[in-house]
């Protein structure tokens, strides 16, 4: 099955690295959103569905924990997988998101294969080993 994906970070060149990392990677990805905060995000999501989020901690407006919050605490997006792509050095952020229900996270900066390592399990669970 091809994935929609929405692509959420305040830096329009990191959205579109992420866009060509998820390319490189070979996932069936049929369309590829973006969103430069995360009110944007949630507007994008009222009138798309997708299976994954990409977003970036740090962002103006709605910062990616209160995305993050915001998505679990919702009966619509609750399921949707979200995967941090962060700058933050600190632990106490990203233990903040894997409480919060984040499926997991990447360091920037990253390489397309740990992007890939990281959202096989996710978008294609069900891959034969």
């Amino acid at each position: 099955m091809d994935s929609d994906v929405l692509v959420v970070d305040d830096s329009a060149a990191i959205r579109k690295i992420l866009q060509r990392v998820l390319r490189q990677t070979g996932m069936a990805i049929r369309t590829i959103y973006e969103a430069g905060d995360g009110q944007q995000a949630l507007e994008v999501l009222e009138s798309n569905s997708v299976h994954l989020i990409l977003t970036d901690i740090n962002m103006p407006k709605m910062d990616g924990l209160q995305l993050l919050a915001a998505l679990k605490a919702g009966a619509i997006w609750r399921n949707i997988p979200v995967v941090m792509i962060t700058t933050e050095g600190g632990e106490a952020k990203v233990a903040e998101a894997v409480r919060l229900g984040a499926a997991g996270y990447v360091r920037k900066p990253f390489t397309a294969d740990q992007i890939k390592e990281k959202l096989v399990g996710i978008l294609e669970p069900a891959l034969p080993l």
